[in-house]
């Protein structure tokens, strides 16, 4: 939607969403400055007179948000998380927080169900036996394991619009479902909501979608992967910082669990060095579950009628 208002909006990092140069930034605003990406010492500069700072993923520290100009009143983090900006300072400084929470649902949730039947039939394994020549399993027998997701238990954990289209499709492939998040709620029909000890414990597939912070910090730690299944897979396409990489790197090379799907890492990028690069029973993705054309212009949309919304003195999203 054209907003009609001349207030002045700038986004300091579109590289970030507009890699290709395929996205209309036009819609935010009558004036909207772009910039590809910004320095901590050019944001600044750039915000001056800014009524409205657009990001994705860009630290905005408390610091930073301290020497913000008066007239910043808004900041929209183009995207669910928004751990990536100090809110208690924004807040201190009487400058809401908004996200776009529901954008890229479907896209993410097809990203994990992606990764969840990759493992299961070991692609990655196979593409790489092709890779190198080996076509044993077309003219022997197969090489790797090949197991069926129906009847087996999904663990989510989180219960946001991602989470809750994993479930949708694993329900309609036929998993049982339990489902762990801090707020209480009823079981449904092949839902069980449990303690999260539990949910490792009995779960054939975990796979992550809560938001990253002070408490869901390397939830998954040494001690969480240790009450996983030896033949359980992990998924996150979530937050790399919500497993502890280091601890999951050890329990895949001691095979304590099956595998991991990663479109997340704690890293991004991660190191050459990383050895999850190499791990055949790993399938690494480059945070590619929100990047699909149609879901980013709808991010870019969805931007737009936040920042509508926040001028007409109708605010949706806020987080602060």
């Amino acid at each position: 939607m054209k907003m009609k208002t001349d207030q002045k909006v700038v986004v300091l990092n579109a590289g970030k969403m507009d890699y290709d140069g395929r996205l209309d930034f036009s819609v935010l605003s009558t004036e909207v400055s772009v910039y590809e990406d910004s320095t901590p010492e050019q944001i600044l500069e750039r915000i001056q007179d800014a009524c409205v700072v657009v990001t994705k993923e860009l630290p905005v520290t408390a610091e930073m948000i301290a020497r913000f100009p008066e007239s910043v009143k808004l900041i929209c983090e183009a995207g669910t998380g928004y751990n990536n900006i100090a809110i208690e300072a924004a807040t201190k400084k009487g400058i809401a927080v908004c996200n776009v929470p529901a954008y890229s649902s479907h896209r993410v949730a097809h990203t994990a169900i992606m990764m969840m039947l990759n493992l299961a039939s070991m692609v990655q394994i196979q593409v790489r036996m092709l890779e190198r020549g080996d076509r044993s399993n077309f003219t022997e027998h197969l090489q790797v394991p090949h197991m069926e997701l129906n009847g087996k238990t999904l663990g989510v954990i989180g219960y946001g619009n991602i989470a809750r289209q994993v479930i949708r499709v694993a329900q309609a492939m036929d998993m049982e479902i339990l489902c762990h998040t801090r707020t209480v709620r009823q079981d449904q029909e092949n839902l069980r909501f449990v303690p999260l000890e539990t949910l490792l414990r009995d779960s054939d597939v975990v796979s992550l979608h809560c938001p990253l912070n002070d408490q869901t910090y390397h939830l998954l730690d040494e001690a969480a992967l240790s009450l996983m299944k030896p033949t359980a897979f992990l998924i996150n396409t979530a937050r790399g910082a919500l497993v502890d990489e280091a601890a999951l790197i050890r329990a895949l090379s001691e095979g304590r669990i099956a595998g991991a799907g990663l479109d997340v890492q704690e890293t991004e990028p991660p190191v050459e060095e990383n050895p999850l690069y190499q791990m055949d029973h790993v399938l690494m993705t480059p945070h590619m579950g929100w990047k699909g054309m149609e879901t980013r212009q709808r991010l870019v949309e969805g931007v737009a009628d936040a920042i509508a919304g926040f001028f007409a003195g109708k605010p949706v999203n806020v987080v602060c």
